[in-house]
């Protein structure tokens, strides 16, 4: 991106673009961005003229597309177009007394996950910070007005965070420190970039990590997620035990349930048994597969899937069953494609929505 958005901007930088006013106008200003999350045009307590500058000069980054409700009101999925064209889809998630967000931290995605449809959809490119913060700043506004104010933020819509972790951090501490979201509640996903873990490790504020592991052996994850040829399970663990002894925070596994495919008996003492390593930090959150049009195979049974995390806990392992939400509007985890068409049958050269 060539042009600074307003949510790209530091405070300083906001300073820099409203020199010449009185300096209560940068004030005025961010806060009608990070505490009212509203556009210029709604800053009554700024001068029309400067307001209408401020549109211009520091433009929205997200042009919104389309708004999708699930049938029972709790789930809403925003689809942006970028500038050049690249869109990238928004979760907001309402629940009785709060909400959380999930966001997406590029325009597809290149490590060809299978089953998830923002890989059947390709990479396109790279979220700016301001891109990835202005997501959270719509949603919040949105959920204002269901009453709700939003509590969570999780990196799991398109793209792989750890591939874009520079931006992804950034994103952190603007969401952390101008939004004013504790860091322990916000979540990055990785599907495995042991290199992204090491660099979380190291970095100042306390987040949630959590991994998206599907496959407790090398050979199914060979298969189903491909970076394992990469980071191979063994390193990954290690990783996260290494991860484990700076932070002492718990580590979510996720577990995309398909049927017949890693839902078998053996596949949870495999699980069980990593888990075991991590013990007790380590936590499994179990998720039926939802219906994507390039991937045919079918996700495990709910009956299946309760089994299973009952197999699990007997085998020592902490694991609950995650609600699928917004399945039927495509907003529900590894279903995030922009609305970019698929092919049934196709082995996508680019994946994972990261949850």
């Amino acid at each position: 991106m060539s042009t600074l958005t307003r949510y790209d901007v530091t405070r300083d930088q906001l300073a820099e673009v409203l020199a010449g006013t009185p300096r209560y106008r940068v004030d005025q200003v961010w806060s009608g961005l990070y505490e009212q999350f509203t556009e210029p045009d709604e800053w009554t307590n700024v001068p029309k003229v400067l307001r209408a500058d401020l549109a211009e000069r520091l433009p929205s980054a997200l042009s919104p597309v389309t708004e999708a409700v699930s049938n029972n009101g709790d789930t809403v999925k925003f689809l942006w177009e970028l500038d050049g064209g690249s869109r990238v889809e928004t979760v907001l998630m309402l629940y009785r007394d709060r909400a959380t967000v999930c966001i997406s931290s590029q325009a597809g995605c290149a490590m060809a996950c299978e089953f998830c449809a923002t890989g059947q959809a390709g990479f396109t490119r790279h979220l700016s910070t301001g891109e990835i913060v202005e997501q959270v700043a719509r949603a919040s506004h949105r959920a204002r007005q269901s009453g709700r104010r939003v509590s969570n933020i999780v990196y799991m819509g398109m793209g792989e965070p750890m591939a874009n972790e520079a931006r992804v951090w950034e994103s952190v501490e603007r969401i952390h420190g101008d939004i004013g979201l504790s860091a322990r509640h916000i979540t990055i996903s990785t599907v495995g970039l042991i290199p992204g873990i090491r660099k979380l490790a190291e970095r100042p504020l306390p987040v949630n990590l959590a991994v998206s592991l599907h496959a407790a052996n090398d050979t199914l994850r060979d298969e189903l997620v491909p970076i394992n040829k990469r980071y191979p399970i063994g390193d990954l663990i290690e990783a996260c035990s290494d991860y484990l002894s700076v932070r002492n925070r718990r580590i979510s596994f996720e577990w995309a349930m398909i049927a017949g495919v890693n839902d078998r008996d053996t596949d949870a003492a495999e699980l069980a048994a990593l888990c075991r390593r991590l013990r007790p930090r380590a936590h499994v959150n179990l998720i039926p597969l939802n219906p994507t049009p390039g991937y045919p195979t079918q996700g495990t049974s709910l009956k299946r899937v309760h089994e299973f995390r009952d197999l699990l806990e007997s085998l020592g392992a902490n694991a609950t069953v995650r609600q699928n939400r917004g399945t039927e509007i495509d907003a529900a985890c590894g279903q995030l494609a922009a609305g970019q068409p698929v092919t049934l049958g196709r082995r996508p050269g680019a994946a994972v929505d990261a949850g």
